[in-house]
């Protein structure tokens, strides 16, 4: 790549900086950054080599399709090499964090590649280059506000850091950089590079979110900046009561957050509900409220002290106890506010009170938002019931603080969006009394009702408090499913392997009539030769060396008449019998019964050798005889069904492949019973996909075939992960716009 890209020029400006200590807090930083990067970028380099197969598969030509099988030999023989020196890379950046990482000069890397400059390289670099900006312009705007932290308290961090010079380690320019370097060493062409870009975008670059959040945290432990807030640009205030900007960054620097954006697009969401509700309300010929001298409008913080007398449950409920017990239950929230301002209306100066539209339709909107919660199929029904518990502080929240709805990160919303994606993965067979998630999430609705007394600041705290937990809880699980995945990698890679061999020995052997000695030396020596070469060809290449050897004594067991082959055979045996024995003392074959073995294959040898007469012996096993019509007829409609099958399963298997690394499911067991789990790994040479519980331990495997037909038979569905609010909002938009026709 020309020198001028943008990407070489922050390795250059890199590696001009001074090499400096790691500060205490970003130890661990670099170390849960490392790691986690790393096992993304084995998801990546595992796409590449699918893409590749697949590419290769539907070649047009010979050529073409040894051009991809050349891509994928050069990317597996290199790719442990390009992995260290990626993981190595990033480790560089918090040693000597880079000086360009505020977020204008980030914005504007993609501009560092101007036409003067971009006229100036070749068009594989150019198409290269422009791949990179597109892949970096478009994480900085999806991660824009915990980037924009995460610099902050870097900043703070790093000695020599400030607010003119920043610093962020984790930048996604920096992060490019160290790949680019790192796949420098891959001789593949053009197309092959963006394939592999293109799978490190998808697999590393759009799941930096997860890390870039655990940084935060872990500063945030450490107190660096713990109460970081800022608003948009020229400190625009987006809601009532929100914090302004802290002294740490002036508000004149700061652009909208993809949190603002999400906001604005939350707050029109939510006039576009209003919209309608007035469209509903006209349709039923309910006219717009007019003055009235006989009605007392009751709304705002009159309605909110209203309800501040409101208890939490409704009567009859208890707060303390076991809070998941029985079902989730409705609660009619405009019913509840009616007969409030039923008994305001003795106190009253004799007019009749009645709510403003604005508040009637935020209360008939948390209605419609519990409407959905209740009936959500993805949230598990103890943690559905506890939720459901939330209704009338929920309404309080929402009276008192009109945001709830325009904000996405409202505390209030934050804290059910995480009890919603916590619980997602427990299960009812879970032991509820000794579980420690399901202890929080009870901890925390107990709180709410016990201390809610309108200010939305214990949200915030109990949020807070819950991330902490999570974090903890995520750093267990995800180092044991790393170990669950790896493990079953391997045991799924041997079990290939011996499956391979078996049968291809079988297959050999079932063409022959060979003598004991000879099948004995084959399948209980050889075939662990075979075993070894198989696991390690990726590395060693010797597996294709392993059948030529069981081909070539095969071979020369045969009696041969013709003077050319008679030569052949005198040149051959040495070299097999050498190679047979330093596999079979390679795998620590008993001495003691090599040596007999060997003598016993020597004298077969000779004997195959000498005696034409063997050829009988020897001779190709008859073929079957010729199916009878009948059989035919069974082998079709075999066939025939398949067929059926393979159609009837299509779309599902679509569905399938479609589920990511990460998401949830649910198998429906045929004695009714039901359990949640994670896909963790695709081993595509096995087609194997491995599911792993809450805990990161293995509950199941199955292949593609086998999801499919449990899909089809309604036994596994994938479960929901985006926020519960905005899939509730989504939702009941699509309801009232049904009704609307």
């Amino acid at each position: 790549m020309n020198k001028q890209s943008g990407i070489h020029y922050l390795r250059e400006h890199r590696e001009a900086g001074s090499t400096n200590p790691v500060p205490a807090q970003v130890v661990r930083i670099r170390d849960t950054v490392v790691a986690g990067l790393g096992d993304l970028l084995q998801g990546a380099f595992d796409a590449v080599d699918d893409s590749l197969f697949e590419l290769a598969n539907n070649a047009r030509s010979n050529n073409e399709q040894n051009r991809y099988f050349e891509a994928m030999r050069e990317i597996r023989i290199k790719r442990k090499g390009v992995e260290r020196h990626f993981q190595n890379a990033v480790a560089q950046l918090f040693a000597n964090p880079p000086r360009s990482g505020d977020v204008a000069s980030g914005e504007s890397l993609a501009s560092q590649s101007n036409s003067d400059s971009l006229s100036l390289v070749g068009d594989d670099d150019l198409e290269e280059q422009v791949a990179l900006n597109a892949m970096i312009t478009k994480s900085r705007v999806h991660f824009q506000g915990p980037l924009l932290q995460l610099q902050t308290r870097f900043s703070v961090v790093y000695p020599d850091a400030s607010e003119e010079i920043p610093v962020n380690p984790m930048a996604p320019e920096h992060l490019c950089s160290a790949f680019v370097e790192a796949i420098q060493a891959l001789e593949i062409q053009i197309r092959e590079r963006l394939i592999l870009l293109k799978q490190f975008d998808r697999y590393v670059v759009s799941n930096l979110g997860m890390l870039l959040d655990e940084a935060n945290r872990i500063l945030i432990q450490a107190g660096v900046i713990p109460n970081f807030r800022y608003h948009g640009k020229a400190g625009k205030q987006h809601g009532s009561g929100e914090p302004g900007i802290t002294a740490e960054q002036p508000a004149g620097e700061m652009a909208p957050t993809a949190g603002d954006q999400q906001g604005h697009h939350e707050g029109a969401m939510f006039e576009q509900i209003r919209q309608m509700l007035a469209h509903q309300r006209t349709n039923n010929g309910i006219a717009p409220q007019a003055s009235d001298p006989n009605i007392h409008v009751i709304g705002g913080a009159e309605l909110a002290n209203l309800l501040g007398s409101l208890p939490q449950q409704p009567r009859g409920e208890q707060v303390s106890g076991n809070l998941s017990a029985g079902e989730p239950v409705m609660v009619d929230l405009y019913q509840v506010v009616q007969q409030l301002l039923v008994q305001a209306e003795t106190t009253s100066d004799g007019k009749k009170p009645a709510l403003n539209e604005m508040d009637e339709d935020l209360i008939n909107l948390v209605s419609m938002l519990f409407e959905f919660i209740l009936d959500d199929y993805n949230l598990s029904a103890p943690v559905q019931v506890l939720i459901s518990r939330l209704q009338i502080p929920i309404l309080k929240v929402v009276i008192k603080d009109k945001t709830f709805f325009s904000k996405a990160n409202h505390p209030a919303r934050r804290l059910l969006n995480s009890l919603a994606r916590a619980g997602i993965g427990w299960s009812e067979s879970d032991e509820k009394a000794r579980d420690k998630l399901y202890e929080q999430i009870h901890a925390a609705v107990a709180r709410i009702l016990n201390e809610f007394d309108g200010d939305v600041t214990l949200f915030e705290t109990l949020n807070e408090e819950f991330e902490q937990f999570l974090a903890r809880e995520n750093r267990k699980s995800s180092l044991v499913e790393q170990r669950t995945r790896e493990s079953e990698r391997g045991r799924i890679k041997s079990q290939k392997a011996q499956e391979t061999v078996d049968q291809l020995l079988q297959k050999k052997l079932s063409r022959y009539r060979l003598r004991e000695p000879v099948r004995n030396i084959l399948l209980n020596g050889w075939s662990r030769v075979m075993f070894l070469a198989y696991l390690r060809d990726d590395v060693e290449h010797r597996w294709l060396q392993t059948v030529r050897v069981v081909d070539d004594l095969i071979w020369c067991l045969h009696p041969h008449q013709d003077d050319d082959e008679r030569d052949q055979w005198v040149r051959v045996v040495p070299g097999l019998l050498k190679s047979l024995r330093a596999g079979l003392e390679e795998v620590s074959y008993n001495s003691s019964r090599l040596d007999e073995m060997m003598t016993e294959l020597k004298h077969e040898l000779t004997e195959a050798f000498r005696a034409n007469a063997l050829a009988e012996a020897m001779e190709d096993v008859p073929g079957p005889e010729p199916e009878e019509e009948d059989s035919v007829g069974h082998q079709t409609a075999i066939h025939r069904q398949q067929e059926l099958e393979d159609a009837a399963i299509a779309e599902h298997v679509a569905q399938i492949d479609a589920i990511e690394i990460g998401n949830w499911v649910e198998f429906n067991l045929v004695n009714g019973a039901s359990f949640r789990c994670k896909l963790s790994a695709i081993i595509e040479e096995a087609d194997s996909f491995v599911f792993v519980n809450r805990m990161g331990l293995k509950v199941i495997e199955k292949s593609r075939t086998d999801l499919a037909h449990e899909m089809r038979r309604g036994r596994l569905t994938v479960l929901e992960q985006g926020a519960l609010i905005d899939r509730a909002l989504d939702a009941v938009v699509g309801n009232l716009r049904s009704k609307a026709g």
